[in-house]
């Protein structure tokens, strides 16, 4: 089976002044249809701007993505807009992804306009209507601007505007952050039951740990705009390898107030974007660290069962 999306060797710089930060630092990655991927990391790790160069939302320094085979870095403006309609985004807050000023119905139809997948005002009612029930919306709320909904309603309009071109790759980035517990809850059961309905592929990026376990069947680790552990989510979850994903998984809280998890604290702060040093970004914060970890990045090791990790240990 063919992935819907290949990313290799992916980088991203910003400059500032004259210093150069690689926020995305060789990320490869694939994804198949129907195949949700979690990508988990500290905050400034580089997962939003992963997501984002692999939609061409920004623009990559460097490496390749994939979609469907075809090497999408090296579309240009026209290809990449009558194309984008099979790859999508879900945005973290739809307090400022959606326009105050549209309201729902614009905010759905404008995508249908763009891309020529609704030939007449019947056709596109019944594809706003059918959006709307798909999402568990009431179509009467086309009429209502964004903030005449509540938090969860606004979020499932942006899922309804990524879905309505029946996209093959939807990114999410933080889709349940701003939401109460009981309707994360919700919107990720609904999350699921589209990937399901419709064969799509998810790249899932969120700090909730948990989340990510319960939507997704593969997990990458970032740490300072590299992959440090990449596996199956049961693996990763119940075998962790690397120092930092086990620190990161020891936070996960236990639903059984008799059980306790011993907390791993990492101490200090990780090494300024502007000054990385030569060999693992990890070592200042490593309890199991060696000198040669200092200068050598260390490569990618099979553990097996599709598990891999970037240690030396």
């Amino acid at each position: 089976m063919e992935p819907v999306i290949q990313v290799n060797n992916l980088r991203k710089a910003f400059r500032e002044g004259r210093a150069v930060i690689w926020a995305v630092n060789g990320v490869s990655l694939d994804i198949y249809p129907g195949e949700a991927v979690g990508l988990v990391g500290e905050s400034g790790c580089g997962k939003t701007t992963t997501a984002r160069c692999v939609l061409r939302l920004l623009e990559p320094t460097e490496g390749r993505v994939l979609f469907q085979g075809a090497d999408i870095t090296r579309w240009g403006g026209r290809k990449l807009r009558e194309q984008r309609r099979h790859f999508q985004m879900v945005f973290q807050d739809p307090n400022t992804s959606l326009n105050p000023r549209f309201t729902v119905r614009r905010t759905l139809a404008e995508p249908l306009r763009l891309h020529g997948l609704a030939q007449t005002q019947r056709e596109m009612e019944e594809r706003l209507h059918e959006t709307m029930l798909r999402v568990n919306l009431e179509p009467r709320l086309l009429e209502r601007y964004p903030h005449q909904l509540s938090g969860g309603q606004k979020q499932r309009v942006g899922i309804a505007r990524a879905i309505i071109t029946n996209p093959r790759f939807v990114a999410l980035d933080e889709p349940t952050s701003s939401l109460d517990m009981s309707i994360r809850i919700q919107i990720l059961s609904l999350l699921q039951r589209l990937q399901s309905e419709m064969n799509m592929a998810y790249l899932f990026i969120s700090h909730d740990l948990s989340a990510v376990r319960f939507l997704c069947g593969r997990v990458f680790v970032m740490y300072l705009g590299r992959v440090v552990e990449a596996g199956p989510a049961d693996e990763i979850f119940d075998h962790p390898a690397h120092p930092y994903t086990q620190a990161l998984l020891s936070a996960i809280p236990i639903p059984d107030p008799k059980l306790r998890r011993q907390r791993i604290i990492l101490e200090g702060e990780p090494p300024s974007l502007f000054n990385l040093p030569p060999g693992c970004g990890f070592y200042d914060r490593c309890k199991v660290r060696k000198a040669s970890c200092r200068d050598n990045l260390p490569p990618f090791r099979d553990l097996g069962n599709g598990h891999f990790v970037a240690c030396f240990e």
